[in-house]
């Protein structure tokens, strides 16, 4: 074995660990393609008909444009703090800081929503349909994959790698044998509701009611998400400045094609219709795969429940892995205590702000489910204000950060100007009308002091993350970043030293 040549430790963590295969396939993982499909297309067929392709491609397009922007930042920034790190470079400490919080906030909520997923999964697959309404047990159940999918990270991001390898293989087995079932089935003739390809359902100027196409464009914007999860793993990458954009942008384009083929082969096979099969009908809106699963799989139907299953866990460990590495480098740079600074000697993982990821996440499921499921599902729908708000702040602080170079170069201005920019606009559009939509009494399963309780959860926790910001401010130990000390734009970031050859890790590498 070939030895690394002397480095930075940066902050301590396992670089070198993974390559371009290994990235992409922990942010399709994150971003949980099959779970992702069973939550959104029958909504999205109920908002915009048999335009929902189109829907899927023009919600890719701010994801797209967002990924130049990690792209170009992860280049000239690698650092595992990813939107924090950039915001504070870019706007300075308290802008930075809400970046790092909406992260966070993002990766708790849908923590608890796909814990109880995978435990109601779980509970369909083995029982006869009661125990998965038992709330107590999938409760407890959802609380054991955060603990056991916590235990994964912790012990190491290559172990991850490896589990991550077989559940995506396996998700996507059962998305191709559902295609191709799907157009078998159109073809003989056997489907229940047969519909021919057309390329009408690829024209953006087919939409004939605007609320459903953004609210379509919204709810598709949530199954692009978990991509940047690439980046934040960008310290413990071979060639730390490349590999991880490359493999963002690599994860946003597979995505793009898994779930328009998908959609186009579900449409063919039952169809836009409202009763029976229809992706349209209401009673099946929830989960479109349940209702079609015994048509095509017939006996082998349990293989779409265990795909969801599979899918719910994979991204519940890989969830984890963006937000620890965002509070290890907040704490690396004074904007969290010095505790969450800490990395396993042996695993070099930041030890404990992933336990910590995985106690909050766990008391948060646990509490809302006691409180209310409602308000549970609320904050579920209340995501995309979390994910917007920080994918738009990344894009805003590419073009600030870069500036002085823009009209460098015609390739400086588009990928580090234009795209960025008009992404970032995008999802600030997105932020606004999701805010105005949620405010609605009639949007949700809540109503919390006489407005839609979506958009009071959703608001409320990026307001909570303005009070813990305000009381870290109040400790000694804060003012090092709240002066600007500690992380500014001439900062050299906590990151190690590339090496000429990378040393496998503690569990063997690849």
């Amino acid at each position: 074995m070939t030895s690394a040549p002397e480095r930075t430790d940066g902050k301590g963590l396992a670089s070198g660990t993974l390559g371009l295969w290994g990235s992409t396939v922990i942010g399709l993982a994150s971003t949980a393609p099959v779970y992702s499909l069973v939550a959104t297309l029958g909504f999205v067929v109920l908002a915009v008909g048999a335009q929902a392709p189109i829907a899927f491609v023009l919600a890719f397009i701010p994801m797209l444009f967002i990924a130049f922007a990690y792209r170009e930042l992860n280049n000239d920034v690698p650092d595992c703090g990813t939107t924090f790190t950039w915001g504070t470079k870019a706007f300075g400490p308290w802008v930075g800081w809400m970046g790092g919080w909406g992260v966070a906030v993002a990766g708790m909520v849908v923590l608890a929503n796909l814990s109880q997923i995978a435990g109601i999964y779980l509970w369909t697959l083995v029982g006869d349909g009661s125990l998965a309404e038992n709330v107590p047990l999938v409760t407890a159940t959802g609380v054991v994959f955060i603990a056991a999918m916590t235990y994964v990270s912790y012990r190491g991001v290559e172990i991850g790698e490896r589990i991550q390898n077989v559940l995506l293989a396996v998700q996507y087995l059962v998305l191709a044998l559902f295609v191709v079932l799907a157009l078998w089935k159109f073809f003989d003739g056997t489907a229940p509701n047969p519909t021919p390809f057309d390329l009408a359902w690829f024209n953006p100027l087919g939409f004939t009611d605007w609320s459903g196409f953004t609210e379509a464009v919204l709810l598709a914007l949530f199954i692009y998400w978990g991509w940047d999860t690439c980046l934040a793993l960008n310290e413990e990458t071979k060639d730390p400045k490349r590999i991880p954009g490359r493999a963002a942008l690599l994860t946003t384009v597979i995505l793009l094609g898994t779930y328009v083929t998908v959609t186009v082969a579900a449409m063919m096979y039952a169809g836009v219709g409202e009763d029976g099969a229809g992706l349209a009908n209401p009673d099946n809106a929830d989960d479109v795969f349940l209702a079609l699963k015994d048509g095509l799989f017939g006996p082998f139907g349990w293989l779409l429940v265990v795909a969801v299953l599979i899918s719910a866990v994979s991204s519940t460990q890989t969830t984890i892995l963006p937000t620890a590495r965002g509070t290890l480098a907040m704490a690396a740079y004074k904007a969290l205590p010095e505790r969450f600074r800490t990395v396993h000697p042996t695993y070099r993982t930041p030890s404990f702000s992933t336990l910590v990821m995985g106690i909050v996440a766990s008391v948060y499921y646990i509490g809302m489910t006691i409180i209310s499921d409602n308000i549970l599902q609320d904050s579920i729908l209340s995501l995309g204000l979390a994910i917007a708000f920080y994918y738009a702040m990344t894009g805003y602080a590419c073009v600030w950060y870069f500036r002085r170079e823009l009209f460098s170069s015609a390739k400086n201005l588009v990928y580090r100007g234009v795209l960025p920019l008009l992404g970032a606009l995008m999802l600030t559009y997105a932020f606004v009308q999701s805010a105005i939509d949620m405010w609605d009494p009639e949007y949700g399963n809540t109503v919390l002091f006489g407005i839609g309780g979506t958009f009071v959860v959703g608001i409320g926790a990026l307001a909570i993350g303005v009070v813990l910001m305000l009381v870290w401010y109040a400790f000694a130990g804060s003012k090092p970043f709240f002066r600007g000390e500690s992380l500014n734009r001439d900062t050299e970031v906590l990151v190690p030293e590339e090496p000429i050859a990378y040393p496998r890790s503690v569990d063997g590498g690849i």
